[in-house]
């Protein structure tokens, strides 16, 4: 498509006079996995800790996006597509203003995420895949998704009738089947602290 009429703008302000103001670095945590792998709980548990710590996080949901920036889209592979990456162009959004932004999506395919992590930056993009056995998240299944997906009611459903392409290179892997949401949020904000995301800056 081409954009006619169209001028990029930038403003006064640099995105490193914004995080001055924030004492943090922006950055895009792209917590990725199976549908009960834990990525809310984990999203939402992070913003959490980084609050209490002083820090401007804010989480960017699946579910949420889908009641509104995403509620004309459906399940299928375009629309799949589609929704990640309007997900991900706010993301990058988000990380130009200073915030550390969570996102919380199933997200399946590679290229998708690749995507994402082009808008966002290689260097600000901290991809995180939650590698739990589709077992254990039939186990959990807090939303019954996955019994109506063997059931036949959920057509195009990831993992069951849908491929899920996990990340080759992510900048952490957890398997968080058998450990606390509190030691997958320490792990993150290691990573996060490492790339110096959290210090003065």
């Amino acid at each position: 498509m081409q954009l006619k009429n169209l001028t990029l703008h930038h403003g006064e302000i640099r995105r490193d006079e914004r995080e001055q103001l924030l004492h943090q670095r922006g950055c895009v945590v792209w917590l990725t996995g199976l549908s009960g792998s834990g990525k809310s709980t984990i999203a939402y548990a992070l913003q959490e800790h980084l609050h209490d710590q002083g820090k401007l996080a804010y989480v960017l949901d699946g579910d949420n996006l889908r009641h509104g920036l995403n509620a004309d889209l459906g399940f299928s592979a375009e629309d799949r597509r589609e929704n990640i990456r309007r997900a991900g162009e706010v993301a990058a959004l988000f990380a130009d203003a200073g915030v550390l932004t969570i996102t919380a999506f199933i997200s399946p395919f590679r290229a998708d995420r690749d995507r994402v992590r082009a808008a966002v930056g290689d260097d600000r993009f901290v991809e995180v895949f939650l590698d739990v056995p589709i077992e254990i998240c039939e186990q959990r299944d807090p939303k019954g998704l996955y019994r109506k997906a063997r059931a036949g009611e959920i057509a195009e459903f990831t993992g069951i009738s849908s491929p899920y392409e996990p990340p080759l290179e992510p900048a952490l892997t957890i398997r968080n089947a058998a450990a606390s949401v509190g030691e997958c949020v320490d792990l993150v904000r290691h990573e996060l602290e490492r790339r110096g995301m959290l210090g003065r800056v």
